[in-house]
């Protein structure tokens, strides 16, 4: 089989598997009584990204190849989620928190690092056939996508956003993606004498770049705005879920299928892709920057004035717009690193990027939108989302503003 398509084929299940349960868990933990838990079971993806990819990096590394550890790896993610699926099953509504939480948490233990071994794979691949990464790659990465959302689609169509069954299907693709790392190309380890400690492994010597005012400014609001991606990840679906108990909206092809609609992101992510080279060469770094930052304010400014009916139009706005909040921030932000950092600390600061953006803020803003709905929940269950989400929406205003107005790189650093 050709070489892109093998990896075109890893791609897809490799985010498969995420998109699985990614957008809709949060219907389900609702639907038993974990409502008030959303939160943790988003923040745990944070909080293992602190330090499993780095260790399965150092792993990779030194002793087992990075194809062979990436199929380990969903082995066990896809054993643990099985397992949380067939707990859920056995107890429905009366599940427990603590076992279902656990089994879930070994799961994105292992599963979080197959992100960066997945790539790591794909890139010593194409370098052996001597062909281009950056023109080869994207194209690769685009599967991953398409695969994110062909999941969405299922679990909506099959009704497993309601149920455990969307955590079955992403741990059978787990161990399905486990096989079929036995076909892919041999990668090697490290048998020379160098070794690479935690801390150079993880990126962490790039926290010196915290003493460059600039770019200590920089990472911060990476962190701020990283906070906002979690917030629609954990509660956006739950949101156009509670419309079924409304007659009014219970039968709009929206409230029907949550996860179709939002799926609309995921399609805007990847046409939006296509926009970054002219936005960064005719309004440089700061600018795109800041548009993602207000296009934030919009994403949530629209959830909270929309409904599935008359207003549905601006639900489907709102998740237009998220190709934008998130291509423009995530891409434009690692351009800049790459432009400004020292070549010898390129990598490593890519490294502490992802860190403060899928790490610290994955957790902070997990916990935070949780402290923000569960203050907003009445006695009766019922959540004034509105308001959640217009208190969101200010947010990302508050953090667009002050950036615009603290963030100040050089005028050669500006354009691309």
């Amino acid at each position: 089989m050709n070489l892109k398509v093998r990896l075109a084929v890893l791609s897809f299940l490799e985010f498969a598997v995420w998109g699985a349960y990614l957008t809709c868990m949060g219907i389900y933990l609702g639907r038993i009584g974990m409502g008030n838990h959303i939160g943790s079971f988003f923040a745990m993806q944070g909080i293992v990204s602190l330090f499993m990819p780095a260790l399965m990096g150092i792993v990779a590394d030194r002793w087992i190849p990075a194809q062979r550890l990436l199929g380990y790896c969903h082995l066990f993610a896809g054993t643990f989620m099985i397992l949380t699926a067939w707990y859920g099953y056995q107890q429905g509504s009366h599940a427990e928190f603590a076992i279902l939480f656990a089994l879930y948490s070994v799961s994105i233990a292992f599963y979080m690092p197959t992100l960066a071994l997945s790539n790591s794979v794909a890139y010593h691949s194409l370098t052996s056939a001597a062909m281009d990464i950056v023109k080869a790659f994207p194209p690769i990465r685009v599967f991953g996508t398409v695969g994110f959302i062909a999941m969405m689609w299922l679990v909506d169509i099959l009704n497993y956003e309601q149920n455990q069954n969307q955590f079955l299907v992403s741990g059978i693709l787990s161990v399905l993606l486990f096989f079929y790392t036995f076909t892919l190309p041999q990668c090697p380890v490290n048998k020379s004498g160098e070794k690479r400690s935690f801390i150079e492994a993880s990126g962490l010597q790039a926290f010196s770049l915290f003493k460059q005012k600039k770019m200590a400014i920089f990472f911060v609001f990476s962190m701020l705005l990283g906070v906002c991606l979690q917030i629609t990840n954990g509660f956006a679906t739950p949101f156009i879920d509670h419309f079924k108990a409304i007659p009014e909206y219970a039968d709009a092809f929206s409230v029907k299928y949550p996860v179709v609609l939002y799926s609309v992101s995921q399609i805007s992510e990847t046409c939006c892709i296509l926009l970054i080279p002219f936005f960064m060469k005719r309004y440089g770094i700061k600018n795109v920057m800041l548009i993602a930052m207000f296009a934030w304010v919009l994403r949530f400014g629209l959830l909270g004035m929309g409904n599935p009916g008359s207003g549905v139009w601006m639900f489907i706005l709102s998740m237009i717009i998220y190709g934008v909040a998130f291509d423009f921030f995530n891409i434009s932000g690692s351009l800049f690193v790459d432009k400004v950092v020292d070549p010898g600390l390129r990598c490593s600061a890519q490294g502490l990027f992802m860190l403060m953006t899928n790490g610290i803020a994955a957790t902070v803003g997990s916990f935070t939108a949780q402290a923000i709905v569960t203050e907003h929940t009445a006695v009766d269950g019922s959540v004034a989302w509105s308001n959640c989400w217009y208190i969101f929406a200010v947010y990302a205003l508050v953090v667009g503003v002050a950036f615009a107005v603290v963030f100040r790189p050089k005028k050669e650093e500006v354009m691309v």
